[in-house]
């Protein structure tokens, strides 16, 4: 696994939802209008 390093306000763990033909990922409704990056922690399991 690589290891990254990212300056940041808060920390939010989670799992991504399908959605249509993609998927989200949902983060805190405050956070709106904020810049945020995302990185996968684990192999996606396929369903």
């Amino acid at each position: 696994m690589d290891q990254f390093t990212i300056n940041g306000h808060e920390v939010v763990e989670g799992n991504v939802k399908a959605t249509g033909n993609g998927a989200h990922v949902y983060v805190p409704k405050r956070w709106r209008g904020a810049d945020v990056k995302v990185v996968r922690t684990s192999d996606p399991n396929d369903e």
